[in-house]
């Protein structure tokens, strides 16, 4: 037998033992099943961004019908600059920009005659500018008015959210007011005194801007109110929320300045070692991210009690949590904070396995999805395990030049949670038209046609592999070009603004998809979360 049979024969059984390492309790815990990814700023309406008003219920109405189980969104967390969903203001905060105008004026929380005049947005992608200063407008508006005319229930709801959330809100509220009144300027930039939050500094600003901190707290509870209630909404037909945690949180973000001693930060408040991915075949320098890294010995010292909390805030907002990098919670790639790639970097150990004991002591059983790419070493793929958590497998790297027989779909571990793409791939469709004559025959050669509909072949194999779990991004359901892609990773500008209209999402789709549930048994069956 030659060298290349063996060892192909070695990866067949590696795959094999993966697969039966799985603890049978999980297959229950997440059963066969179908969703969709879309985030919701993606969605249609008439204010420049997808909300939570009914274009959002629309497309739970959409799941329901199509035979869908679960709702996978990106990050909801208020964004800076850049406009990306994983580099929060806050790790438990919720995006203001996603409240719906139209849910306010119906709730009284707005005065009908502020939708007199809406700008007129483009209805394919998000002006983020325009939008921001446009929801900003009426945010504070919805503000004064509920200041002014709130009705004592009303008043007594606010005031609950703000004491039950008081362990974040807080922090957070002052953080933005403070931002805003700086130009949004990197917390490190402010006077030194309010940077090291000196307490007589901080009083002072935070009695000049009393007003203003309660206002951000407003949005916060507008926010949690209109997501609690789609969530309810979605939950009862059948259709749960798969929320997104990144591993890392962004410097500027009230978490850093409210928290130094838990980031590796300098007596300045910069940081010593930010995050990234070592060097690799797709790039020779390596990818800064440049997030601050974890100073894991405090975080142990208090019981990881900033994790909980940061857990526990998105298990109230969704049913399954996407955990991004899980690579770092074994080792992270840590880089010296003054260099310009990521090539000096070192692996860091990281006390994961530590870490998830407590989470599941505090919290019970966490029904999490891990993003299990790059750089998988036995140790990592030890301490999923330990945990029952089920990794992710993208089609689009089953047919690469690295990808081998196990990369195929049929021999997927029936614990994970297949994609026909990501929001960091593209398209489906954009895939199939730059792939290599090599990849694109092996596309071919596996489903068994010319391609012509690859998008719907590759929703067809995704549905019909062995993963419990598949779940196929809204671009690909319409079969859409690269014009559709959500980002494009190392480029600073332009991403996160892709959104369909109103009219892409036809019924034909609904039921085309729910034929392919039905076929492959993947209907909606409850999913544990205890």
């Amino acid at each position: 037998m030659g060298q290349s049979h063996l060892a192909v024969l070695l990866l067949l059984a590696i795959a094999v033992i993966a697969n039966a390492a799985t603890p049978a309790d999980n297959v229950s815990h997440f059963p066969q099943s179908s969703g969709v990814l879309l985030h919701p700023t993606s969605l249609p309406g008439r204010h420049g961004i997808g909300d939570l008003g009914s274009e959002a219920y629309r497309f739970v109405d959409f799941l329901a019908s199509a035979k869908q189980s679960l709702w996978q969104t990106l990050p909801i967390g208020p964004t800076g600059y850049g406009d990306c969903p994983y580099q929060c203001l806050s790790s438990c905060a919720g995006n203001p920009l996603l409240v719906s105008p139209d849910a306010l004026v119906t709730d009284g929380l707005l005065p009908p005659a502020e939708l007199s005049d809406i700008p007129s947005f483009p209805k394919d992608h998000v002006l983020f500018g325009a939008v921001i200063e446009y929801k900003n407008r009426l945010l504070r508006s919805s503000f004064r008015h509920f200041r002014k005319n709130a009705s004592a229930g009303q008043q007594a709801d606010f005031k609950r959210f703000v004491e039950a959330n008081s362990s974040w809100l807080e922090d957070y509220s002052v953080f933005k007011a403070i931002s805003d009144n700086h130009g949004g300027a990197t917390w490190s930039t402010w006077e030194p005194g309010l940077a090291r939050r000196d307490p007589a500094m901080l009083q002072q600003w935070q009695e000049r801007l009393g007003e203003e901190i309660v206002e951000q707290k407003y949005f916060q509870y507008l926010f949690f109110s209109q997501w609690r209630r789609l969530k309810s909404y979605a939950n009862a037909r059948g259709v749960r929320i798969v929320g997104d945690i990144p591993m890392f949180v962004a410097y500027n973000s009230a978490d850093v300045w409210a928290n130094p001693h838990l980031f590796e930060l300098d007596r300045n408040g910069h940081p010593t070692f930010v995050a990234g991915v070592p060097p690799d075949t797709f790039s020779a320098d390596g990818q800064l991210w440049g997030n601050p890294i974890y100073r894991w010995a405090a975080h142990a010292t208090d019981g990881y009690r900033w994790w909980i909390r940061r857990f526990r805030t998105m298990l109230d907002l969704s049913d399954i949590i996407r955990l991004d990098h899980f690579r770092g919670f074994d080792a992270c790639w840590a880089v010296p904070a003054s260099d310009r790639t990521a090539v000096n970097g070192r692996w860091v150990s990281v006390p994961g396995d530590d870490l998830f004991r407590t989470l599941r002591e505090v919290l019970g059983k966490l029904p999490i999805i891990v993003e299990d790419l790059g750089i998988i070493t036995p140790d990592v793929v030890a301490l999923k395990n330990r945990y029952d958590f089920p990794g992710i497998k993208v089609l689009q790297f089953s047919f690469d030049s690295e990808a081998t027989c196990i990369d195929l779909p049929h021999y997927f571990p029936t614990h994970s949670v297949v994609y026909t793409g990501t929001h960091d791939t593209d398209t489906t469709r954009g895939w199939f038209e730059k792939a290599s004559d090599e990849e694109r025959e092996r596309v071919l050669r596996y489903i068994g046609g010319d391609g012509q509909d690859i998008a719907w072949d590759m929703i067809r194999i995704a549905q019909g592999s062995a993963a419990n779990i598949a779940i196929v991004p809204v671009c690909d359901l319409l079969n859409l070009g690269s014009e559709a892609r959500m980002n494009w990773p190392g480029v600073a500008q332009g991403n996160w603004s892709w959104r369909f209209t109103e009219e892409q999402l036809e019924t034909k789709i609904s039921a085309r998809l729910r034929e392919l549930c039905e076929t492959y048994g993947r209907v909606p069956k409850s999913i544990s979360t205890q």
